[in-house]
């Protein structure tokens, strides 16, 4: 099976860029369309829905019996895939991610403005990305780029020349079919030959994200901490790459780019590859703890004491945040959801044991979204073994308010990794020239605490 098609909304839920549904009625996209629209329209002031709507048939002799509408959010707007029969709805999203991925390579940022001045471009794209069948096909940025040419003066210029004239290539000479820095002229399809660099380089980046939930009682019901390794090559030739790790035990279940070996990764544990030019994912993995650690149940490194009370039209709350690390966290962020019939939150913020309260400043600095109905507390830089108390209260216009009986965490932790996992050493050959290498660690947070 393969996806249906792909259609981009904009704000007001209209279609901007549409695939084509060649195996389909006109009607079927716009079911989908109408199932999405309609689903926005009964959800709640916060806009959230479930990802993956249901979609009855229209009836008619080539309607499938039922499909399914996979859509992502992409600031102002909404990109769905149609799916039918027994696809995996983790594929259509997967591609999803990887076409967004793709346009804010080619853009920058991904806006409805952005893709109506670039119309032409976004639809070549998708021909490329996806094709009649529904089969995704070429997602690597560093090939499509010399594919669909990426906007600029030079490419606005070329489109304004008369039929006749010489076509011109990125170098600005003449360009013909056998030219061997063609996308399709490597062996190796991720990567183009004849790639120079002035300064040669390869830049890591190891981000890893804890993802858990809490339960009332303070006990972990789930954690785990997923790892992604991020490359940035900009190498020239065709570098052959060996990289190792100082203990690659914490890594497991993982997923690697077309470009790693995965014989020598099974028999020695180390990556050897020819990267593609430009960014890319390298791999991802999941953090294995040591045996005396139940996966699924890491320990959390923040701790939250809310305390509220519930009363007419509104209630009261009283919520210590605490570090349990022994470095500085970053760019905290709690979110609590009031009801959607809140009407507005007054807080003061003191650090523990301090009765002094304020609006902002060392202990961060509090906000009410008054049309998603979220308290939101954030905190820019907090010390290690810290605490922080938020107290206040909140008015709704119902008689019985309804917030969310869960807090959302979210936190970074620069230079730092929950596995201690490290990249010893990264070795070039078939290459004569110096190469540097950098890498960076850093993790991040993604809490639910349930009161």
């Amino acid at each position: 099976m393969a996806i249906d098609g792909l259609i981009i909304l904009d704000a007001n839920g209209r279609p901007i860029i549409q695939s084509g549904y060649t195996s389909f009625p006109p009607a079927y996209p716009l079911l989908h369309i109408d199932a999405l629209n309609n689903e926005l329209a009964k959800a709640p002031s916060s806009g959230i829905i479930d990802p993956i709507i249901y979609v009855a048939s229209g009836g008619g002799g080539d309607m499938p019996d039922g499909s399914a509408c996979c859509h992502i959010q992409v600031r102002e707007m909404r990109m769905l895939a149609s799916i039918s029969g027994d696809l995996d709805p983790l594929v259509a999203f997967a591609f999803l991610q990887a076409f967004h991925d793709i346009l804010q390579d080619y853009f920058g940022t991904v806006s409805t403005v952005t893709l109506k001045g670039n119309f032409d471009t976004v639809y070549q794209l998708i021909e490329e990305i996806l094709d009649s069948s529904g089969h995704p096909l070429t997602t690597s940025p560093s090939i499509l780029r010399d594919i669909v040419i990426p906007p600029s003066l030079l490419s606005t210029l070329l489109a304004s020349l008369p039929a006749s004239a010489p076509s011109v290539g990125r170098s600005g000479g003449p360009t013909s079919l056998n030219n061997t820095g063609g996308a399709f002229a490597s062996p190796i399809p991720w990567r183009k030959v004849g790639v120079r660099h002035n300064s040669n380089e390869i830049l890591f980046d190891v981000t890893e994200e804890m993802r858990a939930i809490v339960g009332r009682n303070g006990a972990t019901l789930a954690s785990n901490v997923i790892g992604t390794i991020e490359c940035n090559s900009r190498l020239s030739g065709m570098p052959d790459l060996l990289a190792s790790f100082s203990n690659p035990n914490v890594m497991a279940e993982c997923a690697f780019h077309p470009c790693v070996r995965l014989q020598r990764w099974k028999r020695e544990q180390t990556l050897s590859f020819i990267p593609p030019d430009g960014k890319f994912v390298l791999g991802e993995y999941q953090y294995a703890p040591p045996q005396k650690v139940v996966v699924n149940n890491l320990p959390i490194p923040v701790a939250l004491k809310p305390n509220i009370i519930i009363g007419e039209l509104g209630g009261s709350f009283t919520v210590t945040f605490t570090s349990r690390m022994m470095k500085a966290m970053e760019n905290v962020k709690i979110e609590w959801y009031l009801g959607e019939d809140a009407t507005g939150a007054q807080c003061t913020l003191s650090g523990a044991g301090s009765g002094v309260g304020s609006t902002g400043g060392a202990e961060g600095s509090w906000t009410f979204d008054s049309r998603k109905k979220i308290l939101r507390w954030e905190i820019p830089s907090m010390h290690s073994s810290g605490s922080r108390v938020l107290r206040g209260s909140w008015t709704s216009k119902a008689q019985v308010p309804r917030p969310a009986h869960a807090f959302q965490i979210r936190f970074e932790l620069p230079s730092y990794s929950f596995s201690s996992l490290k990249i010893d050493h990264v070795r070039l050959s078939s290459e004569t020239y110096k190469m540097y290498k950098g890498v960076r660690m850093q993790s991040c947070g993604s809490i639910e605490w349930r009161w």
